[in-house]
C-alpha cells in the first residue's frame, strides 16, 4: 500500500525527522490559505500522486507571490500528470501540498528496504540525491553506501554517524543526521514499511538536515494491525478492479494484454503468465485466487476479467494441493454460467481429484476446452485469442 508524500511527512515527523511546514490542500483556495498561513516570501505546491518524477511532469512548482500560489495551484489541480512513473495515460491531481520554501545547499538520498538476501532492513544513503536511486545505481554505484541494519540493535549511532559523513552531511550536522536516520529506521519497522525514501534530504543553508520529500510503501499483509496507515489509504490512486479485487481476497493486478488468466498460487501465476508470452500471447491480468478459492470467489474473478475490454480469452490453470480440482471445476461451470460468458474459456487442472474436476467440466455442456498440460493449455490459449 502506498501513501502521499503530505502523509509520509506526518510519519516522519511522529519519529522525530524535521519536514518543511506544510499543509495538504483540496482545492485552489485552500492552497492560498496554506501559504498565507505559512508566511515567508517562497512557497512550493506540489502535486500529490503516488508516482515519482512529478517535478519533470510539470507537478511542482516554486511561487515567490500569492497570485502564483494561485496560477501554480490552478495548473496543477485536476492536471492529468504523466511521469515515468504513471505511464502513458497519467494520474489526475486531487490534492496539493503547499510547504514552506527552504534555502537547499545539498541535495542527498537515504532510503531503507528490506534485504532479502540478509533478512535484514538495509539502509542506502548517497551524495546524489534528487536523482532517481536506479540511475545512481546504474552509473555511480560507488556512490551509494549501504548498511544491513542487525535486528537485536537497530541502526546504531556509530553507523548512522559514519553514513552522515560518507555522503557529505558536514560535521556540524553530524549529530542531527543522525537523529534523522535512526528516525527512519523506526518508522520503517514500527510502521511495517516495505519501502522508505527520503529523496531528497536536503542540508540547509543553517545547516539543518530536512525530509524534502517522503515516500513509503506498507506491507499489505500487516495492514490488519496498523488502522491508522489503513485510514492514509487513497482510493482515487488506486485501480477500481484492484479494490474490488481487495474486497473478496483476490490478488489482482490488470495488465495490457488479452488473455486472461485465473490461477491458484502467486508462483503459478507468474509461470502461466511467462508460458503464454512463450507461445506468443500477452496476459491480461494477474489472478491468485489463493488456496482457498469458493464458487463464489471465482466468480467475482471471472466478473473482474470481463471488465477488461480488451479480453480475446480466458485460462484457468489450477493445482489442486489444498485446493481440490473438483470443487474449482465446480466454480468454474457455475461462474461461467452466471455471468454468461462470451469469450473462449481453457482449463487446465492437475493434483487433488483432477479426474473428477475434468468429469464435471465434460459434463457441464459448456464450451470449455481442456488443456492437457501449461504446454497443452497456453498454446490453445493463445490460439483461441487470436480467433484460430
Amino acid at each position: 500500500m502506498k501513501i502521499h508524500e503530505y502523509q509520509g511527512k506526518e510519519i516522519l515527523r511522529e519519529f522525530g525527522v524535521p519536514t518543511p511546514r506544510g499543509s495538504a490542500c483540496f482545492s485552489v483556495d485552500e492552497a492560498v490559505e496554506a501559504a498565507k498561513k505559512l508566511g515567508g516570501s517562497v512557497w512550493v505546491v506540489k502535486a500529490q500522486i503516488h508516482a515519482g518524477g512529478r517535478g519533470k511532469g510539470g507537478g511542482v512548482k516554486v511561487a515567490k507571490s500569492m497570485d502564483e500560489v494561485r496560477s501554480f495551484a490552478q495548473q496543477i489541480l485536476g492536471m492529468q500528470l504523466k511521469t515515468h512513473q504513471t505511464g502513458p495515460e497519467g494520474q489526475t491531481v486531487r490534492r496539493l501540498l503547499v510547504e514552506e520554501g527552504a534555502q537547499i545547499v545539498k541535495e542527498l538520498y537515504v532510503g531503507m528496504v528490506v534485504d532479502r538476501a540478509s533478512q535484514r532492513v538495509a539502509l542506502l544513503a548517497s551524495s546524489e540525491g534528487g536523482m532517481e536511486i536506479e540511475e545512481v545505481a546504474k552509473h555511480t554505484p560507488e556512490k551509494i553506501h549501504t548498511v544491513r541494519i542487525d535486528p537485536t540493535t537497530g541502526l546504531t549511532e556509530a553507523e548512522a554517524s559514519k553514513v552522515a559523513r560518507d555522503i557529505g552531511i558536514p560535521d556540524v550536522a553530524n549529530a542531527q543526521a543522525v537523529k534523522v536516520l535512526q528516525g527512519l529506521y523506526r518508522a520503517f519497522v514500527e510502521k511495517d514499511a516495505m519501502l522508505a525514501e527520503i529523496n531528497p534530504l536536503i542540508v540547509t543553508a543553517d545547516n539543518r538536515v530536512v525530509a524534502l520529500d517522503a515516500k513509503f510503501n506498507f506491507d499489505s499483509n500487516a495492514l490488519y494491525r496498523r488502522p491508522e496507515i489503513v485510514a492514509m489509504r487513497d482510493l482515487d490512486e488506486e485501480d477500481p478492479a484492484e479494490i474490488e479485487a481487495s474486497k473478496f481476497d483476490l490478488s489482482y493486478i490488470q495488465l495490457d494484454g488479452n488473455i486472461g488468466c485465473l490461477v491458484n498460487g502467486a508462483g503459478l501465476a507468474m509461470a502461466t503468465m511467462d508460458i503464454i508470452k512463450l507461445y506468443g500471447g500477452s496476459p491480461a491480468n494477474f489472478l491468485d485466487v489463493g488456496g482457498g478459492a469458493t464458487t463464489e470467489k471465482v466468480t467475482e474473478a471471472f466478473k473482474l476479467m470481463l471488465k477488461n475490454p480488451n479480453l480475446k480469452a480466458i485460462l484457468v490453470n489450477i493445482f489442486g494441493g489444498i485446493m481440490r480440482c473438483d470443487v474449482i471445476a465446480e466454480g468454474v461451470v457455475a461462474a461461467a454460467r452466471e455471468v454468461h460468458l462470451n469469450v473462449p474459456l481453457v482449463v487446465r487442472l492437475e493434483g487433488t481429484n483432477v479426474d473428477l474436476g475434468k468429469k464435471i467440466l465434460a459434463d457441464s455442456g459448456l464450451p470449455i476446452i481442456s488443456g492437457n498440460d501449461m504446454a497443452d493449455a497456453a498454446q490453445k490459449v493463445v490460439a483461441a485469442a487470436k480467433g484460430k
